[in-house]
C-alpha cells in the first residue's frame, strides 16, 4: 500500500494495514452435523471454494505477512491451504472464534506485531459486520468462502477503511 493509499483522502496518517477478510468456506448444514459445532468441517463444495480462492490470491500476488484464523475446524480448514499456497505463516487466534468487534480486532493485530498486511479467517455475522463497520457501508454481506481487501488506518475505527475489493468464491474459476 502506498503512502497515498494509507492516508485515505489526505488525513495525514500513514500507519495502516492491508486487511484481508476471508470468511470460512461452505461447511454444510449445521443442523445435519451431529458433533460439536466447533468441529464441523468443510464440505466438498467448501474445499473447492478454498482451492479457487487460494489460486486467485496467488495469481493476483496477494501475500499478507501472516494469516490469523479462528480455531473452529471450518475456518482452520479454509486458512491452512491458503497459507500453504501463499507461503505465509498461519496462527490460530481464539478471539476470531467468538463474537468480536473493531476494538477486539485492533488488540488482535497489536498482539500479532502490528503487521502492515494480514489476513483474518473466521465467521459471520462478525465478518460481514466488520467489513460494513470498517468501510461505513450499509450492507456488504460476505459469502461463505468470500474474501475482501480493506485498506485501513490504525487504530481501526468505523468508516476508516477503504474497500478495495470483495470477491465471492463463485466468481472465481476453478483452480
Amino acid at each position: 500500500m502506498s503512502d497515498g493509499d494509507r492516508r485515505h483522502g489526505g488525513r495525514g496518517r500513514t500507519d495502516g494495514i492491508e486487511l484481508y477478510v476471508l470468511r470460512h468456506a461452505h461447511a454444510g448444514d449445521p443442523a445435519a452435523w451431529h458433533g460439536p459445532d466447533d468441529a464441523r468441517p468443510l464440505s466438498a463444495r467448501g474445499e473447492n471454494q478454498v482451492a479457487r480462492v487460494a489460486a486467485f490470491l496467488r495469481r493476483t500476488g496477494v501475500r499478507p505477512e501472516l494469516i490469523l484464523t479462528s480455531p473452529k475446524q471450518r475456518a482452520a480448514q479454509t486458512a491452512a491451504p491458503v497459507a500453504v499456497l501463499l507461503g505465509v505463516p498461519l496462527t490460530i487466534e481464539p478471539r476470531l472464534g467468538v463474537p468480536f468487534g473493531l476494538t477486539d480486532l485492533e488488540r488482535i493485530l497489536s498482539a500479532a506485531g502490528d503487521p502492515a498486511s494480514a489476513m483474518i479467517v473466521g465467521h459471520d455475522p462478525d465478518f460481514s459486520g466488520l467489513v460494513e463497520d470498517l468501510t461505513g457501508a450499509g450492507s456488504l454481506p460476505m459469502a461463505k468462502g468470500g474474501i475482501a481487501r480493506i485498506d485501513c488506518i490504525r487504530p481501526l475505527a468505523a468508516g476508516a477503511g477503504v474497500l478495495r475489493w470483495l470477491v465471492p468464491p463463485d466468481l472465481l474459476k476453478d483452480a
